[in-house]
């Protein structure tokens, strides 16, 4: 099975297409560092919960969309070697049309998939 990154990002209403841009931009170059797949989703029904949900864990405030996407990778080791590129200076990602600070990421090992 392949190597999932998962990630809840808040972004502004009106830095939509921006931030559809902004990750238009990046997939090739995470494709050509082996990535074999994006999904960026734009928040639809995203509805508050009693103890915690997608808004609290990006404390999403007036005027923004939580996003959800997930990348998928071959391997751990490719996203790692990937992953090293990018903080070594590889990738300026300098001007992100979201506020990093908020975003919530996390790297997952698949147990189960389901395809029709």
């Amino acid at each position: 099975m392949s190597y999932i990154d998962g990630f809840l990002i808040p972004v502004e209403d009106a830095r939509k297409e921006e931030y559809r841009a902004h990750e238009a931009k990046w997939w090739p170059w995470f494709r050509d560092h082996g990535a074999t797949g994006l999904t960026v989703c734009w928040g639809d029904d995203v509805p508050s919960g009693t103890q915690t949900d997608f808004r609290r864990a990006v404390d999403l405030r007036t005027g923004e969309t939580v996003v959800f996407a997930w990348m998928t990778w071959p391997d751990k080791a490719t996203r790692d070697r990937a992953f090293a590129a990018m903080f070594e200076g590889d990738m300026d990602m300098a001007q992100m049309p979201f506020d990093g600070k908020r975003l919530v990421y996390g790297s997952f090992v698949p147990i189960f998939e389901g395809t029709a």
